[in-house]
């Protein structure tokens, strides 16, 4: 099957989640954002309300709650996402409680998940949820998918970035 850049651009996530960025970097990414017609722009939550507000709806603005280690309390991300929410994103791109999963403790990982997705939900907002594949096994990957799923979230990704490594092509073929 062969897609269109357009198509591509289409579903990307065009994202700047450095710790330094700047105002005059997120908003030039936004530009970039609304030139190429990408599906959002992904940014850290001290950006969200002027980045709504700068957007003005052209693209959606996506930012990331537990980031990028993921080892937050549940309650912290699912307050973040509401205050990410009030100031208007439509997505959030949670990071998974790694250690939690690494501990099979699945309760915990799906409770931690449903909640960021019920908060996000009241909102109409959607959940993403970051797995961090370079520090899981196959098995742990295919498990965390599925809690993932059964949790509410919309969709799944590989990695933070901020990691070991980024995405595999063989860990995309597995989720």
């Amino acid at each position: 099957m062969k897609y269109t850049k357009e198509e591509i651009l289409s579903k990307v996530d065009h994202t700047l989640l450095k710790p330094e960025a700047t105002w005059p970097q997120i908003q030039a990414l936004c530009d970039d954002a609304i030139k190429y017609h990408t599906a959002s722009v992904c940014i850290n939550t001290c950006y969200v309300k002027q980045a709504v507000q700068y957007m003005a709806g052209r693209v959606a603005v996506c930012c990331v709650v537990g980031f990028p280690l993921g080892a937050m309390s549940s309650d912290v991300k699912a307050y973040e996402t509401m205050k990410c929410c009030e100031d208007g994103a439509s997505e959030i791109d949670m990071v998974m409680n790694i250690g939690a999963m690494k501990e099979k403790d699945y309760i915990y990982v799906a409770s931690d998940i449903a909640g960021v997705v019920e908060t996000a939900s009241k909102y109409g907002a959607i959940v993403k949820v970051i797995l961090e594949t370079c520090l899981l096994t196959n098995e742990e990957i295919s498990k965390a998918c599925k809690i993932a799923a059964d949790a509410g979230a919309a969709f799944v990704k590989t990695s933070t970035g901020f990691s070991t490594r980024g995405a595999s092509a063989a860990h995309v073929k597995l989720m």
